[in-house]
């Protein structure tokens, strides 16, 4: 995998409730990432620039919400996220420590 794609793939983390229950529960990550991003790659982007181990990735394609303005109708664009399981004992803390 080429160097430059491992710090394109992984967006950001994504926070929500769900995603934090997921955490405590499974152990696991979620991030926002490039749709044409594959789960290998995924994977290795995590372990390189985390300096963690992986279990398992899982994707989902979300669909973007269609809103009304006052204009009419508008359609958010689409996006994928990525659920990482990490190696028990393992964890990313995403704080910035000053």
């Amino acid at each position: 995998m080429n160097q430059e794609r491992i710090y394109k793939v992984l967006l950001g983390p994504h926070v929500s409730e769900k995603s934090a229950m997921s955490a405590e529960a499974g152990n696991q990550v979620v991030f926002r990432v490039l749709p044409s991003a594959t789960k290998l790659e995924i994977k290795n982007a995590v372990e390189k620039l985390f300096k963690v181990d992986v279990v398992d990735v899982r994707t989902v394609n979300m669909k973007g919400k269609v809103k009304r303005n006052r204009f009419g109708l508008s359609k958010k664009p689409s996006w994928k996220k990525a659920y990482v399981s990490l190696v028990q004992g393992q964890d990313i803390d995403f704080a910035v420590a000053e």
